[in-house]
C-alpha cells in the first residue's frame, strides 16, 4: 500500500495485520480520488472506519488540512499512528480508538464539521443512512461536503435529499457512491 498522489506521493503505508480489515486497493483508491476531484484546497476530512488510515492520509496528501481518523480495533489504531508518525503529519491528524457511534457523538459535542467524509465500514453493517442522518442532524457537514460510501453492490443506498448522487461506480463486488451534501437554505 502506498500514497498515490500529492505531497506524500509514493510513500509506503503499513497495512493492518488483521483479517478484520480490508484495505482499499491502490487502484480503487486512485479511482475514488479521480472521481471526487483529485486535489483539495484545504478542509477537514472524517475517515470513520479508517483501518490503516490510507484513504484519509491520501486526502491529506492531496490537500486536506485536517483529518479525523477513527477505528475501534487496537491494531488499526496502532497502524494509523505508525503511518502518520512515519509520514510526519501528526499535527494534521486526530486519531481515535472508538466505535463509530461514540466517535460521532464526541465529534458532534466538539462541533466539528467536515468537507469530506469517507465511509468504508465492514461489509453488511447497513449503517450508512443512520450515519448520514446523524451527520445532518448534528450539523456536521459543510455545504457541498463530499461523502464517499464503499460497500457491497447490493448495499448501495437510495440517495435522498439533502444529498445528491454525484457518481456511482462498481468494482467487482464493491460499489463506490459519491454523494454531495446540499445545505438547505433558510
Amino acid at each position: 500500500m502506498r500514497v498515490i498522489a500529492g505531497k506524500l506521493k509514493s510513500r509506503q503505508l503499513k497495512s493492518v495485520d488483521s483479517k478484520l480489515t480490508r484495505p482499499t486497493t491502490d487502484k480503487n483508491k486512485e479511482n475514488l480520488f479521480n472521481m471526487i476531484g483529485p486535489y483539495f484546497e484545504g478542509g477537514r476530512c472524517l475517515d470513520l472506519f479508517a483501518g490503516s488510515g490510507g484513504l484519509g492520509i491520501e486526502a491529506i496528501s492531496r490537500g486536506m488540512d485536517e483529518l479525523y481518523s477513527v477505528d475501534k480495533q487496537y491494531r488499526a489504531f496502532a497502524t494509523i499512528q505508525h503511518n502518520i508518525k512515519t509520514l510526519g503529519i501528526e499535527n494534521q491528524v486526530h486519531v481515535y480508538k472508538l466505535d463509530y457511534s461514540k466517535a460521532l457523538l464526541k465529534l458532534a459535542q466538539e462541533q466539528v464539521s467536515f468537507h469530506l467524509v469517507l465511509l468504508d465500514p465492514p461489509y453488511q453493517m447497513k449503517i450508512h443512512q443512520k450515519i448520514l442522518d446523524f451527520l445532518v442532524e448534528h450539523h456536521m457537514l459543510c455545504d457541498q461536503c463530499i461523502i464517499v460510501i464503499e460497500d457491497l453492490k447490493e448495499e448501495a443506498i437510495d440517495v435522498k435529499e439533502p444529498f445528491v448522487l454525484k457518481k456511482q461506480q462498481n468494482y467487482g463486488i464493491t460499489s463506490l457512491q459519491i454523494l454531495v451534501y446540499k445545505e438547505k437554505k433558510s
